[in-house]
């Protein structure tokens, strides 16, 4: 019997970048990643997704009831927003001047932060 490899994807897009939703409920919709569920391929978006969450009384939220939580998109549903033009683009990767891989804009060429 052979062992299973798994292989995890390439993610291009990480914590802290600015994204568009493309695809699904939220389409149109743009915010922050606040996390990114790398084996999953899955990234959590502020303010996109929300879904009702029914909670119990506890010291956090002594009432109880329904609350509003971001749920995880697919990586694939979403497109970073460039930094100079502030439309979506793809990602590549480059060299900079330090002998650096650095993520950089398709659309424009501009490094991404």
């Amino acid at each position: 019997m052979k062992n299973k490899v798994t292989v995890q994807p390439k993610i291009k897009i990480r914590k802290g970048d600015l994204v568009k939703v493309i695809a699904g409920d939220s389409k149109g919709q743009e915010g922050k990643v606040l996390s990114v569920l790398i084996t999953k391929s899955r990234i959590l978006v502020e303010g996109v997704n929300l879904v009702s969450k029914h909670t119990k009384p506890n010291a956090a939220t002594p009432n109880g009831g329904i609350i509003k939580k971001e749920a995880a998109l697919h990586i694939s549903n979403v497109a970073l927003i460039d930094p100079k033009s502030g439309k979506t683009t793809r990602v590549g990767r480059k060299l900079n001047a330090d002998g650096k891989l650095v993520r950089v804009s398709k659309k424009s060429g501009e490094e991404i932060k």
